[in-house]
């Protein structure tokens, strides 16, 4: 990280010593109400009102979020249809976000998100890196589409804008907010701001720590969902004259919470076989919809934690006529998980450090994301005003080491023969059948092990422009375009492991002493593809060598993945009046290709050749799967209106994103595959209304009605190895994009009477369609029938949020009680075949569940 470092702090310098004449800035109020409507923005990289930029956005302010009790981007759908975030397993590696339908779901590293996160101009790589507290904000802008002329290649469905509030030059100002609720919840954030030289220099800092008891509960004890999260932020902002101004900021933040067990909604008919195979118990209590009522759960304690720190520059310079804004940055994120993903009491397996089937020492799982990230624009006006212009460039370095260690646990081979085989194969096969590649002598999974390390090194390099052309005083023009360049040099290496049950079964599969109709079971789930080694050997009577250039089993593999790409925009706008305006927009967006960060990512594909071939005169060569997957890219059109009636804004947008090579991440119970499916479209309506009915009370109403779904022919052209999981996705719906999902609310912010207190209410509903939350919706039989996944859909539901506070006559004081989920809805955010339970037509399924009602009592002061 050395030249990263290097880098870093030569932007830092440049922000610091640059100077020249003196910048005024033109976002001074950025993110404030200047008057009833008058919502100030930068989704254009340029301060402008909401309603006079042809972009659909939605202006979120600081109280807004606090009103809805929005404390991290998890709940940002209460107040934005079009948005969705869920995880599983964990929250820092198992992160999607989707705007209008679109976006990558799964948890792998290698995948980037399509909705990109812009914390003060800064990129931040991952959707988990982006999960700490919305603290101290100016404002958060959801926009909603391609993005990338202006934000870069990571925006293909929309992006995250968020600003913090900057220090004041001339005021000593701060706030503190304690709040405490049901699950023992705590919340503590405070900051204080104050000039260290007048009207040129000040400083802010600003902290919050928040935690909470999980709201699931384990047969066994255990409980997630909890909260235990701190995070620190500190800023230096000079203005050493009108045309300078500099920003540097730097933050800390650590997370060590119990994340992410999951209800058995749906067992399996195998249950019964758990006995039979010789355990007491099948390792599993409340399950289907009453488990999920009740949020009980039957798994061993999952820990999920992260440790980061940032800083960054921020240089905005007036030269002459043009102004030159410099961002440097700097991130380095450190996570963890222990998992306990079979989901059942049993000690099956456990991921990383003291699992309940781990030795002590056991190696860590998670990942470590180094960032650095420059960006430099420059800006201006010319003509007289006719042209707005922007130029910029944009560089970034990644790195990447993700580890993933497993081991299993005395368990497993007795329930993975129950949840497999049932009773068709004998009292468990997975143990007495590796005798048959052993010698006679049967051998144990128990304590079998690997630590698998993926490394990834990214450049992306971009140039761009964005220019407003004012054809006339009603009517203007908008060209961007960026072009991208990206390098990925990603390898799999195993550090260590070991697995005498696999060994045994690839031998007896290979020899042919495994009975024939067995030898893929047990190859397969012997040799879960997590705890496999990458020596395993072929029999010396097979050419010896490793056993993974016959059979489909992980192996070491180091590629580079390179791809360039020019995305653009065009935007007609016209003002028939100054308070309405029409656009039309056309936007080629990209999202970056990479790397499958999975153990199998290039396994062979052709086994069933290579092994008949041999000892024949014509020998089929292996043929190994690709670990890359390519760029995704979407086409997007929108038509828009916004206006502005009296105090009320009302804004409607009609769009359609076609996406080509759109990313997929699936698991199928074994494992993770990844690959690109031809063709998928959302397309669909959203509408805002939002201003005030009275000095003292607001509205907001929005909803967005949009059908997101894959092609009926998007298998057309995939390869072999994927297009079987391709086909079935044909002609369904996107993962988490209901049809139609809307939010209403009001607030009263105003006297209380004439006693001099004041009072706040307000009210919000959000409405979701039901939605799918499987990647999957069908399996096929070896017949080749379909069957649909059980609870695959999510139904339909109402969720109401509400507050009520009174503030002191002299404004220094609040007090507030509120509630969120009022109507304790208990939803899924996404449901998967539990791991190694069950069969085409027998799968268990676990869902993973969003929050239930919380309510509790604020406290807020500020000076």
């Amino acid at each position: 990280m050395g030249r990263k470092l290097t880098a870093f702090a030569a932007g830092l310098l440049a922000s610091s010593f640059l100077a020249a004449p003196a910048f005024a800035q033109d976002n001074g109020g950025a993110g404030q109400e200047f008057d009833d409507n008058v919502i100030i923005v930068t989704a254009t990289l340029r301060a402008a009102d909401v309603q006079d930029i042809p972009i659909a956005v939605t202006a979120v302010q600081p109280e807004q979020l606090e009103r809805q009790g929005i404390a991290d981007i998890k709940l940002l759908s209460s107040i934005s249809p079009s948005f969705n975030i869920q995880s599983s397993q964990t929250e820092t590696q198992g992160t999607s976000i989707k705007i209008r339908g679109v976006g990558t779901t799964g948890n792998n590293t290698g995948l980037e998100s399509s909705v990109g996160v812009f914390i003060d101009g800064v990129y931040q790589s991952r959707p988990g890196v982006a999960l700490g507290d919305l603290l101290d904000l100016e404002r958060l802008e959801v926009l909603r589409g391609p993005q990338g002329t202006l934000f870069g290649r990571n925006t293909s469905a929309g992006a995250l804008n968020i600003t913090t509030k900057r220090p004041s030059l001339s005021n000593v100002e701060g706030f503190v907010n304690a709040s405490y609720g049901n699950y023992d919840f705590m919340n503590l954030q405070a900051g204080v701001g104050a000039p260290i030289v007048e009207d040129v220099a000040a400083v802010r800092v600003s902290g919050t720590w928040r935690k909470r008891d999980g709201y699931l509960k384990s047969t066994t004890g255990a409980e997630s969902n909890n909260r235990d999260r701190y995070m620190l932020r500190g800023q230096l902002f000079v203005e050493p004259s009108a045309d300078v101004s500099i920003r540097i900021l730097g933050d800390y933040s650590k997370v060590d919470e119990n994340c992410c067990d999951a209800v058995i909604i749906r067992e399996t008919e195998l249950q019964p076989f758990f006995a039979y195979h010789g355990l007491a118990s099948d390792g599993v209590g409340p399950s289907g919809f009453s488990a999920l009522e009740g949020l009980d759960t039957n798994a061993e304690l999952f820990r999920n934690g992260a440790e980061q720190w940032g800083v960054s520059g921020e240089l905005k310079w007036s030269i002459g006529a043009a102004e030159l804004t410099s961002i440097t940055a700097y991130r380095d994120f450190s996570s963890f998980s222990r998992q306990e993903s079979d989901f059942t009491s049993l000690k099956i397996f456990s991921v990383g450090v003291g699992g309940s089937t781990t030795t002590p020492g056991f190696p860590k799982n998670g990942d470590n994301i180094q960032t650095f990230t420059q960006e430099l624009r420059l800006q201006g006006k010319a003509f007289d005003d006719k042209l707005d212009w922007l130029v910029g460039a944009f560089y970034g370095d990644e790195s990447i080491k993700a580890q993933g260690s497993m081991m299993l646990g005395p368990d497993f081979q007795r329930a993975v023969s129950a949840g497999n085989f049932a009773n068709v194969a004998g009292v468990n096969p997975l143990f007495t059948l590796t005798a048959l590649g052993n010698g006679g002598v049967p051998v144990n999974a128990n304590g079998a092990f690997a630590v698998n390390l993926f490394d990834q090194q990214a450049e992306t390099f971009s140039v761009f422009t964005h220019n407003v052309f004012s054809l006339t005083d009603s009517l203007s023009l908008t060209l961007g375009a960026r072009y991208v360049d990206e390098k990925k040099v990603a390898s799999f290496d195993q550090l260590s492991a070991s697995n005498g049950a696999c060994q045994a079964s690839v031998t007896g599969a290979l020899t042919g002493a495994i009975p024939a109709p067995l030898r893929a079971g047990m190859v397969g789930l012997n040799c879960f593809p997590f705890v496999a080694p990458v020596n395993l050997a072929a029999p010396t009577a097979l050419g010896g060598g490793l056993a993974s250039r016959l059979l489909p089993l992980p192996r070491e593999w180091a590629d580079t993945f390179k791809d360039d790409e020019i995305t653009y925009t065009g935007q007609l706008t016209w003002k028939p009046t100054l308070d309405t305006m029409l656009y039309a927009s056309f936007s080629h967006g990209f999202k970056s290709g990479g790397f499958n960060l999975d153990p199998t990512a290039a396994n062979l594909v052709n086994s069933a050749a290579v092994l008949a071939s041999l000892g024949t005169s014509t020998p089929v060569a292996p043929v190994y799967a690709d670990p890359r997957f390519q760029s995704e890219k979407v086409d997007a059109y929108e038509i828009g209106f916004k206006g502005t009636f009296g105090r009320i804004n009302a804004n409607i947008a009609l769009f359609q994103m076609d996406m080509s090579d759109f990313q997929v991440l699936e698991f199928t119970g074994v494992q993770f595959t990844t690959f690109n499916v031809k063709a998928a479209r959302s397309r669909g309506v959203e509408v805002e209304v939002f201003g005030k009915l009275h000095d003292h009370i607001s509205m907001n109403a929005s909803g967005t009605y949009a059908v997101a779904k894959y092609s009926d022919d998007c298998d057309d052209g995939s390869p072999a190895a994927v297009v079987g999981s391709v086909s079935l996705l044909c002609g369904q719906p996107l993962t988490n994009a209901p049809k139609f999902a809307g939010v209403v609310g009001m607030t009263y912010d105003g006297p209380l009477g004439s006693s001099g207190w004041g009072l706040l209410g307000n009210f919000n509903v959000n409405y979701s369609d039901k939605r799918r939350t499987s990647t999957q919706h069908f399996e096929r039989t070896s017949a080749g029938t379909l069957l649909e996944l059980p609870f695959d859909y999510q139904e339909n539901y109402f969720k109401i949020n509400a507050r009520i506070g009174f503030t002191t006559p002299d404004e220094k004081f609040t007090f507030e009680l509120w509630g969120t989920n009022l109507s304790n809805e208990i939803t899924r955010g996404i449901t998967a075949n539990t791991s190694l339970r069950g069969g085409t037509g027998t799968r268990s399924r676990i869902g993973f569940v969003e929050e239930p009602r919380t309510y509790g009592v604020t406290v807020r002061t500020k000076f």
